[in-house]
């Protein structure tokens, strides 16, 4: 297959011009490194990576793109600093530094929430709230976190601060309401410390239930700020329905939800599956989802809050099996002590979702020496205008009698 050609600087220019989503910012901000391309040439450039790295293993199917292509982030966060005068300024950090890039607003991110953030920016002097300055250590307010339900549109303000002690902030959140009404809920995250974690570990509600919800794939989903929750929803239930489809679950199978979050794909396996296990390290997301799971009424789906591979093995060494194992991991991958326990329970198919091929093709090379063959890759487009290319991979036990031959 030809490789892929990197444009001259008459051809960045022509598809610039003719590229509507085209960023000023690209360049200054970095989170959108396919700015140079037509959104035709981003899904022909993902649709080479995944084929390079993993069409060794089985022919990989035409990706799937967005039909709007922009303005797709439901979670939007900001940093909020000083400029060299001392203006507040809001915006992301510049790839690889924490120098901020000041955004009024961001071709892939949600409308509604650059403008909440921008009002806040222009809330702050008002009622005398500074920025965080990390070199001095002065100042309150270190981001801005903005999560809207695209389904149904409710939306949570995050206000991340060094202090419990928010001036005046009763009046401060009926400011921001009178500007943005369709405010769902206000929460205030406290970070005190010198870390490149967003978010704290305390939280104070400062209007509305803290919470909000959305629907994916007919399942309502409770979003906290600390939850994790897909950012692309419309992708979101392409790339599950497709996962789910490729399993061919038929209503009787024992499915086990590896990294299974707030319970998403799981809560929508359960409803074509006999059983559905979820486990997950992070107690909030277990907390989630098992109230996620009592809101959608589902009953035939547990949450165990454990190590996956720990959980895999405690149960295949007590005889318990599993039909399918659906696992979507961080972008680092599955260690080895996760895959080898997947060997070991011996599930008859595994549908791996990966935000990562780099890493997902080490995991699928160890699996295939294991037992296993893929029968199936799907690639997906949930990051537009950005590098990163989610993909499927069905795999399927090999038949003993195979294995051996």
């Amino acid at each position: 297959m030809k490789p892929y050609e990197k444009p001259s600087k008459k051809q960045k220019e022509t598809v610039r011009t003719a590229n509507p989503a085209a960023c000023p910012l690209a360049k200054k901000c970095g989170g959108c490194q396919l700015q140079n391309m037509s959104y035709p040439q981003q899904l022909q450039w993902k649709q080479r990576k995944v084929e390079r790295l993993l069409g060794k293993f089985h022919r990989v199917e035409p990706i799937i793109g967005m039909e709007h292509p922009v303005h797709y982030r439901n979670k939007v966060q900001a940093a909020f600093g000083l400029d060299r005068g001392r203006r507040i300024i809001s915006g992301v950090y510049q790839s690889s530094t924490h120098r901020i890039v000041p955004v009024e607003s961001c071709t892939i991110e949600d409308q509604k929430a650059d403008q909440i953030i921008t009002s806040i920016r222009h809330l702050l002097p008002q009622f005398r709230i500074q920025p965080f300055d990390e070199r001095t250590g002065q100042g309150l307010l270190r981001h801005v976190l903005v999560k809207r339900g695209f389904s149904s549109g409710q939306i949570m303000v995050v206000l991340v601060t060094v202090s419990p002690i928010l001036p005046a902030k009763n009046r401060f959140v009926e400011a921001l309401l009178q500007k943005h009404p369709d405010i769902t809920t206000v929460v205030q995250n406290i970070n005190p410390g010198f870390t490149s974690m967003v978010l704290g570990e305390r939280e104070k509600v400062l209007y509305g239930p803290g919470t909000i919800e959305d629907t994916l794939c007919g399942c309502v989903f409770r979003i906290s700020a600390k939850s994790f929750y897909q950012i692309n929803p419309v992708q979101t239930e392409v790339l599950y329905s497709r996962a789910l489809e490729m399993a061919r679950l038929t209503g009787t199978e024992r499915v086990i939800d590896a990294y299974c979050g707030i319970g998403t794909i799981g809560m929508i396996a359960a409803r074509r599956a006999g059983q559905v296990l979820g486990v997950e390290l992070n107690r909030d997301a277990v907390r989630d989802a098992i109230s996620n799971a009592k809101r959608n009424n589902i009953t035939n789906i547990y949450f165990q809050c454990a190590d996956a591979g720990e959980f895999m093995r405690e149960m295949a060494a007590e005889g318990e099996t599993a039909d399918v194992v659906l696992m979507d991991p961080p972008r680092a991958g599955s260690d080895e002590a996760f895959l080898s326990s997947l060997v070991k329970l011996s599930p008859t198919k595994v549908v791996y979702i990966s935000c990562n091929p780099e890493t997902q093709v080490r995991d699928v090379t160890y699996l295939t020496q294991n037992g296993y063959s893929v029968c199936a890759i799907q690639p997906v487009d949930m990051f537009p205008y950005t590098n990163h290319v989610e993909n499927i991979c069905l795999l399927s036990k090999v038949p003993q009698s195979k294995a051996t031959k």
